[in-house]
């Protein structure tokens, strides 16, 4: 059993990318970090030293921390935010643990520079159907929940990335890592570089976006489903983040499905008692 207010990994790894609510703090020294420069999928990294100074925003959520071995640091610091007005519990076992159990973990070589505020930046093209709106869900819900997405003309998306330090996705161009790779979408693709694979209900997702952002609507059955969602979002909104803000909703119920709910059906009579199905 575990300790009181930590977190066993078993319960914490079915918390992880299901919800935009819960806030992974990751408090390793630099130096542990150094040592394995990955992270829990969806963390912020968090300076303890500075704790007084970032705690108060944690207040009224929920926060898990992760330090390297579950103890003295965990311990403290999500006692820190617990006063703060955090609901906040240790992962047991920390860092090394989430390793050795062999779960997916987000290599750091691989993001874009960080701003100044630690958030990544991304950058591609207007008017997001498919792909590009869920690979930012992807990214915040995953990698980086604070990262900043720019939609602009699919002519400036280079310059922009240069001048803001921003990394282009979705869009043809040479050196461009993250895009399309023979039949495999951007999403594929970034599911695979962010060491996501060993998460099932992603993998099942891909396969929905893959179907429904490359002309295959009967890849899966699903596919179709999503595109008419998608062209349906594209029409309702005229600015690209706030249909991006509703595109969220929609792939966390998708994640859901992949995850917890592929095996059920529903029809009309489901709902209604054997003896009152004549």
């Amino acid at each position: 059993m575990s300790a009181p207010n930590t977190i066993s990994l078993d319960k914490f790894v079915r918390l992880v990318g299901a919800t935009g609510a819960l806030s992974v703090i990751d408090v390793r020294s630099d130096a542990e970090f150094a040592a394995d420069p990955r992270s829990v999928p969806g963390a912020v990294r968090r300076a303890p030293a500075d704790i007084a100074i970032w705690s108060p925003a944690c207040a009224g959520r929920r926060v898990v921390v992760v330090c390297r071995d579950g103890k003295a640091a965990g311990q403290g610091a999500a006692a820190w935010l617990r006063q703060a007005g955090a609901d906040a519990e240790t992962l047991e076992g920390g860092f090394d643990a989430w390793s050795r159990g062999g779960h997916p973990a987000v290599p750091e070589v691989v993001l874009p520079p960080r701003d100044p505020q630690g958030r990544t930046v991304w950058v591609t093209r207007a008017r997001p159907k498919v792909d590009r709106i869920a690979c930012p869900w992807l990214i915040r819900r995953f990698v980086d929940p604070a990262a900043l997405f720019l939609f602009v003309p699919p002519a400036e998306v280079a310059g922009v990335a240069d001048r803001f330090d921003a990394a282009p996705f979705d869009i043809e161009g040479e050196g461009i890592v993250w895009s399309h790779d023979g039949d495999r979408c951007t999403f594929d693709v970034m599911v695979e570089r962010f060491g996501l694979s060993g998460f099932p209900a992603l993998t099942r997702l891909a396969a929905i976006v893959r179907g429904a952002d490359t002309g295959r609507p009967d890849l899966v059955p699903e596919a179709a489903g999503l595109l008419a969602v998608s062209l349906g979002l594209s029409r309702l909104f005229a600015d690209d983040l706030e249909q991006l803000d509703a595109g969220m909703l929609v792939y966390d119920a998708l994640y859901r499905w992949c995850r917890d709910a592929t095996g059920e059906t529903h029809d009309w009579v489901s709902h209604q008692a054997k003896g009152a199905r004549a």
